[in-house]
């Protein structure tokens, strides 16, 4: 099932190759945004506002992941266009054994940390146990999404975006029905939800693991694979560090941006807490229609095929627009209802917040979608300087913007924070890309 990139018309190989990623992508959320919708409607507005509270902290953790799956994935890709199936095999044991010593030294820090991180965004003492007891289950279960995304990764860079999608769809409808069982049938309130995530990303872990390690074996080898080698991690690394700084300064900004949003209490925090998860269901399905465009940058720049990088980007940015617009006529118009299946007795303050959000940041999806493909070529082409200083730029302004017009507009300020920090950063962005070796003469 694997899949040369190099080779056929750009728009019907990125097509069939990001169609089972944006598959993949809608069950991956449907992981969140069931646990959101199970917690408000059958354990109450409380625990939903828990979840979403221990939720941006838990965005630490997958950013490490995000940051490890890109890495790999770019230079498999790499190595897989140019035909250097010896070295592809190496990088991938070498990503294997790297992620392993990292994945121990984050679980020590959500261990010792988490409770700590808590109290530093200002989590208020009625959902402070539910949150700590989430975030807790989350991080003993985190050896799961790494390995997954890293597994998913190598997938993808062999052009194989298929599998995943099958391993994502079994495991999150099973997801669901556990999440039921555990908080319904047993009781188990947030604890629950928690395990439920627990076990059936174990599951998606383990099956996917077993199944990249035998397609690896299926390319033959004419002289013997090393399991480690220094060089290809640090081109890993030069990949992987990068796109883990980005997100994990979303994820701190994400984090400081909580805390002034539990200042305005538990009801915009719920609010909050179940829009976010349908912003996120957007912003991640663009990112991984990126990551595709991404996959196929770097198997063309291995083959030498620079044209083609050009061409997959007009291609790419059909496909994001293709996807906002319904997602914007769905936000916009019904906001309300879809508050609704979060909350079964919502609050004004937490049905207001949720709307109000949905209503302000959908229009911008058209903006932020051009970043994301644009973010998706420069990743490929290992532009991770350019990739970086456009994505703080957005994210430092978000923060600062959500600060202060916090202070003038209430929780409408914060808001208002995330469609001017997209501009800046796609704009910055698109800057970056016209200077790209594609481009010149």
């Amino acid at each position: 099932m694997t899949k040369d990139l190099t080779i056929g018309k750009p728009n019907r190989v990125l097509w069939q190759f990001c169609l089972p990623l944006f598959g993949s992508v809608i069950f991956q959320q449907m992981y969140n945004i069931a646990d959101s919708l199970i917690a408000g409607q059958l354990i109450g507005e409380n625990a939903l506002a828990a979840i979403g509270n221990s939720y941006e902290i838990t965005l630490i953790f997958i950013a490490f992941a995000f940051g490890c799956n890109i890495g790999c994935s770019v230079i498999v890709s790499q190595l897989f266009g140019a035909k250097k199936l010896n070295a592809m095999k190496t990088a991938v044991y070498t990503a294997f054994i790297a992620s392993a010593f990292l994945c121990v030294l984050l679980m020590l820090f959500g261990i010792i940390l988490g409770e700590k991180m808590l109290l530093l965004i200002q989590t208020p003492d009625v959902i402070m146990d539910d949150s700590r007891l989430y975030l807790d289950i989350y991080v003993w279960g985190f050896p799961f999404l790494l390995f997954y995304n890293i597994a998913t990764g190598i997938f993808s860079g062999i052009g194989d975006s298929k599998t995943p999608f099958y391993f994502l769809a079994f495991s999150s409808v099973t997801n669901i029905i556990v999440d039921i069982w555990f908080v319904k049938g047993f009781g188990m309130g947030v604890a629950g939800v928690a395990w439920a995530t627990f076990l059936c990303q174990g599951i998606s872990c383990i099956l996917s693991m077993f199944v990249v390690l035998r397609r690896l074996n299926r390319f033959e080898s004419k002289e013997k694979v090393d399991i480690f080698s220094w060089d290809l991690l640090r081109k890993i690394a030069a990949i992987a560090i990068p796109s883990i700084f980005q997100q994990s300064f979303i994820s701190i900004g994400n984090i400081m941006i909580q805390g002034v949003i539990n200042g305005f209490g538990p009801g915009v925090i719920a609010g909050y807490a179940a829009s976010v998860k349908l912003n996120n269901l957007v912003i991640a399905s663009l990112t991984t229609l990126g990551n595709g465009i991404s996959n196929f940058t770097a198997q063309n720049i291995g083959a030498g095929k620079l044209p083609r990088v050009k061409e997959g980007f007009r291609v790419g940015i059909k496909m994001v627009w293709m996807l906002c617009v319904p997602f914007i006529l769905l936000y916009v118009v019904f906001g309300r209802q879809l508050m609704n299946l979060f909350l079964s007795e919502p609050s004004i303050d937490a049905l207001n917040t949720g709307i109000t959000f949905l209503r302000i940041l959908a229009p911008f999806y058209l903006i932020i979608s051009v970043k994301l493909a644009t973010d998706g070529i420069l990743r490929g082409a290992g532009m991770m300087k350019q990739f970086m200083v456009a994505t703080f730029s957005d994210l430092i302004l978000r923060v600062l913007l959500a600060v202060v017009l916090s202070g003038y507009l209430g929780s409408v300020g914060i808001w208002c924070a995330w469609p001017i920090g997209w501009a800046i950063g796609t704009v910055l962005s698109l800057r970056f890309y016209r200077g790209g070796l594609w481009n010149k003469k």
